[in-house]
């Protein structure tokens, strides 16, 4: 087992899944990559963005020390429930090793942390100073790229996800809420006494969905059309009742450009528009939205772009900019105005997964660019 899949083990091995599902949050994972920058005696620190769960920061000099490359990876993972496989014994098997966070994203952060470790422990000092940055909650909230942009200055970053290596430069952004229809209980002996919130609720969803098959039309050339999903109903209080509420969430993705104010005000448009027609009913989106991410798009021809594409020709791999459905902590990065790629082992196909895995020849690659993006970004 070579130095980074090892490294990649001892991650999956701890349990870092998100407090917002049950688990107890990335605080030992942080331990584990101070641990290993502070016995090779690189600089390290610590962000603090909630109790026990920091960003850790981690500083390797350059030639030029008024030029920066940050590299971020996230140290939470979503849920284990579920799992046909136990998450936290990384069993390697057909090329692949096996566990939560396998693939999203403990092996892009592998290869960051041995990409920087080479490089120190060889002696080469790049052109840029580069920034490892292990950032918290990337799977519920954004907390802590929100808390690593705070004053941070740089010229690149990368940011690690499943891409396949491939070289992303466009993401959807995501916008939450919550649209909840308020209606009027009565006895169900006697419904038109009435004003039934889930038969109101069933025609918000019908116009949604018939909303979402018209941006189809509409696609961004990297990242395809905006999409709308239904994800969660409640509503009713019991079977003998006529319902006086039900709320749904919705999970819209974003495509670059487009404001999440807007997509706002044209679902309260929707929502108005269908609960008008029935008599009784208002509806209404709740404040504050459950969460706002607008989409990355960073120029292709920007330096930190040619860069990466020139690695990557140099490897025998696809240069070409592509985009992606998912959103991630470079949008955010991007917005503190620093030129922002994503890439990294491993498909989004198998993120999140009952059977999570990331393969390992995938794993090497990643790091070889990483070392070789580093050496050439100037």
């Amino acid at each position: 087992m070579s130095p980074v899949i090892a490294t990649l083990a001892d991650l999956v091995r701890i349990n870092s899944v998100n407090p917002a599902y049950g688990g107890p949050g990335e605080g030992e994972i942080a331990a584990y990559v101070r641990a290993f920058f502070e016995k090779r005696g690189l600089e390290v620190s610590e962000q603090e963005v909630f109790p026990d769960r920091p960003n850790v920061l981690v500083r390797l000099p350059g030639r030029n020390p008024d030029r920066r490359i940050v590299l971020e990876a996230h140290t939470d993972t979503v849920s284990v429930q579920g799992m046909t496989i136990p998450p936290f014994e990384p069993v390697i098997r057909d090329g692949r090793m096996y566990g939560r966070g396998s693939c999203d994203t403990k092996a892009g952060l592998a290869t960051m942390m041995h990409a920087l470790a080479s490089l120190h422990d060889e002696g080469i000092t790049p052109p840029c100073e580069v920034l490892l940055a292990a950032a918290v909650d990337e799977e519920f909230s954004y907390r802590g790229v929100v808390r690593l942009c705070e004053g941070l200055r740089a010229d690149a970053t990368i940011v690690a996800e499943p891409t396949e290596l491939r070289l992303v430069t466009a993401t959807k952004g995501v916008l939450r809420c919550r649209i909840v229809v308020h209606g009027r209980a009565a006895h169900s002996s006697k419904p038109h006494l009435g004003a039934n919130a889930i038969g109101a609720m069933a025609q918000v969803i019908a116009a949604l969905e018939a909303d979402a098959e018209a941006m189809a039309a509409h696609a961004h050339p990297l990242t395809g059309p905006a999409t709308c999903s239904v994800g969660v109903i409640q509503g009713g209080v019991q079977v003998n009742f006529v319902p006086d509420r039900c709320a749904i969430e919705i999970d819209r993705r974003l495509l670059p450009g487009e404001k999440a104010e807007t997509a706002l005000a044209h679902y309260r448009r929707l929502v108005d528009e269908v609960c008008a027609r029935r008599p009784g009913i208002h509806g209404e989106i709740e404040e504050p939205v459950l969460l706002v991410d607008e989409a990355l798009d960073t120029p292709t021809d920007s330096i930190v772009t040619r860069t990466a594409a020139a690695v990557l020709a140099g490897l025998g791999l696809d240069p070409t900019p592509c985009g992606v459905p998912f959103g991630c902590d470079a949008s955010k990065l991007a917005r503190a105005g620093i030129p922002s790629l994503v890439f990294g082992p491993g498909s989004i196909d198998q993120a999140h997964t009952v059977d999570e895995s990331i393969e390992i020849d995938q794993v090497e690659t990643a790091l070889n660019f990483q070392r070789r993006f580093l050496l050439a970004f100037e």
